[in-house]
């Protein structure tokens, strides 16, 4: 099974929170509010799209390369570890 339908509530979730955000930035458009408003209502679908995607390549990481916390050969473990932590930066 994949981690995407192991996850698929949870991961819908998230979408369907995106997707009213989308339209909050729609309706802003539609009642020309500031452009300031518009910018951070931008912003807040951009960090939730980065959050959803470090969530989905964490967890490919995670099941189809290595699960660092299940793995038994360490520096493979390790390395998905880090690999993991550089994401989760990155997509800050």
């Amino acid at each position: 099974m994949s981690h995407t339908t192991k996850q698929k509530s949870k991961l819908l979730a998230r979408v369907r929170r995106l997707k009213g955000q989308i339209e909050a930035i729609e309706r802003s458009l539609e009642a020309e509010a500031p452009c300031g408003e518009v910018l951070n209502l931008v912003a807040s679908v951009r960090g939730a799209v980065s959050g959803l995607t470090a969530e989905l390549i964490e967890d490919h990481i995670r099941e189809h390369i290595s699960n660092p916390d299940k793995d038994d050969d360490t520096d493979r473990a390790q390395g998905a570890a880090e690999l993991i932590d550089v994401i989760r930066t990155y997509l800050k």
